[in-house]
């Protein structure tokens, strides 16, 4: 129920959109364009406002040009020929060949077919032409477009929200690889791997919601000012998405360093502990609107430690990942390759060897 009550807190902006703009759209195709049941703009309002949640711009445009074409010919097509079997398959062929022949885009075609089978099948043809419905299906969709630009959704809470997903899985990975690598136990690490291959999805979502937030901020003029923010979760996001790359080998080689003669020491579950507060921390500074300076002297205080001496080659191995990780997350601070690389304790000066890590 949390969970659903979470999720339901990104959509209520959406139901607003609808709710709002459905009934705007009746008002004007009633009171200013003269249609007396114009059943097609606000169901044109509903398909551009749903289906416009994550996708760019020019594919929400391209819904509402789809809707209304749709509607046009199929109404005009129904006008003149009538109804039944025969003549829905020659309604949806005649209008996605014409959509085909306007853009190959997979979206439009779909939307022009599916608006003319709507047309078709549940609206008879003597109570308002092809035109007029075509005329109210287009009013409904740019009245959703202006929605999303007036009533938008906070494009800081949806992006906010999956990066907290994918640092929280980040998070939870290393702290059961640090309780394996204390306990000796397999299972445990098993499960952080596990884990491990579960954040991929969280990744995409993240990535999906950034690009949402983009043109939420590009379309409404309400969230203008939220453009320096969601910079900083943009700068993020490739980092993070490495570091969580880096992070599943490290845990990898932690399994496979349970059956070896010399596992990993407990010494290094409290880095990998560190490096996994440090995540979190960036979560809490992002989601704050602050720089992440935090998480950065968090991260370099990591970067700067002594590595413990005498390690088998999985430890070794897990030293190198770790190195890795905290370059990924400095860069989500926004700190340049160079300089977080150069943050890093050389392997000369720790362990007296000429090893590359």
């Amino acid at each position: 129920m949390r969970k659903r009550l979470g999720t339901f807190g990104l959509i209520v902006p959406s139901i607003a959109q609808c709710a709002v703009g459905s009934a705007l759209a009746w008002v004007v195709a009633v009171h200013l364009l003269g249609h007396e049941h114009p059943l097609f703009a606000p169901i044109a309002v509903m398909i551009c406002v749903g289906m416009g949640l994550g996708q760019r711009l020019r594919r929400l445009v391209e819904l509402v040009v789809g809707v209304s074409l749709g509607v046009g010919i199929g109404g005009l097509l129904v006008t003149w020929i009538g109804s039944g079997p025969w003549q829905l398959a020659l309604v949806i062929a005649l209008a996605m060949g014409v959509a085909a022949l306007l853009d190959d885009g997979e979206l439009f075609v779909t939307q022009v077919g599916s608006s003319a089978v709507l047309v078709a099948m549940l609206v008879p043809g003597e109570d308002a032409s092809g035109l007029e419905r075509m005329a109210d299906a287009l009013t409904g969709g740019i009245i959703g477009i202006a929605a999303v630009a007036l009533l938008p959704a906070s494009p800081l809470t949806i992006v906010g929200k999956h990066l907290s997903g994918v640092l929280d899985a980040f998070s939870t990975m290393l702290e059961q690889a640090a309780e394996a690598i204390e306990k000796g136990d397999a299972d445990l690490a098993a499960e952080a791997l596990e884990c491990g291959r579960r954040t991929q999805t969280a990744v995409e979502e993240f990535a999906a919601a950034l690009d949402n937030s983009k043109e939420i901020i590009r379309i409404s003029p309400l969230r203008w000012h939220h453009r320096g923010r969601l910079a900083r979760y943009q700068t993020a996001a490739l980092p993070v998405d490495l570091a969580l790359r880096n992070a599943r080998v490290l845990v990898r080689r932690t399994l496979a360093a349970m059956g070896e003669p010399s596992p990993p020491p407990v010494a290094l579950a409290e880095i990998l502990r560190e490096v996994s507060e440090a995540a979190l921390l960036l979560q809490l500074e992002l989601g704050a609107g602050r720089e992440p300076m935090l998480t950065r002297q968090a991260l370099l205080a990591v970067a700067a430690r002594e590595r413990p001496k005498n390690l088998g080659f999985s430890a070794n191995v897990i030293i190198a990942q770790l190195r890795s990780i905290a370059v990924d997350l400095l860069q989500a601070t926004g700190m340049d390759h160079d300089t977080a690389s150069a943050s890093l304790t050389p392997l000369d000066d720790m362990s007296g060897e000429s090893t590359r890590g």
